[in-house]
């Protein structure tokens, strides 16, 4: 894991404990890739725009982007399953005008990465329904509310 802006740290101190508790729970409800790593790094706008840009001609910042690896040995000679960047100002953004905590909305925006590199899409609405679910389910064991339930309450 790589904090490239310090935003991240000074916004949620517990930064780093809480992206790898959120990528763990995905990675135990899904035992057949035990042992394989992932890299994330939590970076600024900029630096997510271009990701974004080089890597899908889009040219603009985005809350998190999902890399998977190559799934052969030769390619991948670690076994990591791939690489996520999180952009601070867009998900400390996307936090505020929604009502939540940044703390959930980054464990949410990690789980959501952690599902892209294992396959799951949301382009249908049966694959956006049944990664939803899988969303909620393992947020809900980290003690985050649901993402797609609006306003947390209490805040």
């Amino acid at each position: 894991m790589e904090i490239e802006d310090e935003a991240w740290t000074a916004a949620a101190p517990d930064a780093e404990a809480l992206v790898w508790r959120a990528a763990q729970a995905v990675l135990d409800a899904h035992e057949d890739i035990e042992g394989r790593g992932i890299v994330i790094l939590l970076t600024d706008d900029d630096s997510v725009q271009a990701l974004n840009r080089d890597f899908r001609q889009k040219d603009k910042p985005t809350n998190v982007l999902s890399f998977p690896s190559a799934q052969d040995p030769i390619g991948n000679p670690e076994g990591q399953i791939g690489d996520i960047a999180l952009a601070y100002g867009v998900c400390a953004r996307e936090a505020a005008e929604q009502g939540k905590l940044l703390s959930h909305h980054l464990q949410h925006l990690v789980a959501h990465g952690v599902l892209h590199l294992l396959g799951y899409d949301h382009e249908g609405d049966d694959e956006a329904e049944a990664m939803e679910a899988l969303e909620r389910e393992i947020l809900a064991g980290l003690d985050v509310p649901d993402p797609y339930a609006g306003d947390e309450e209490g805040r």
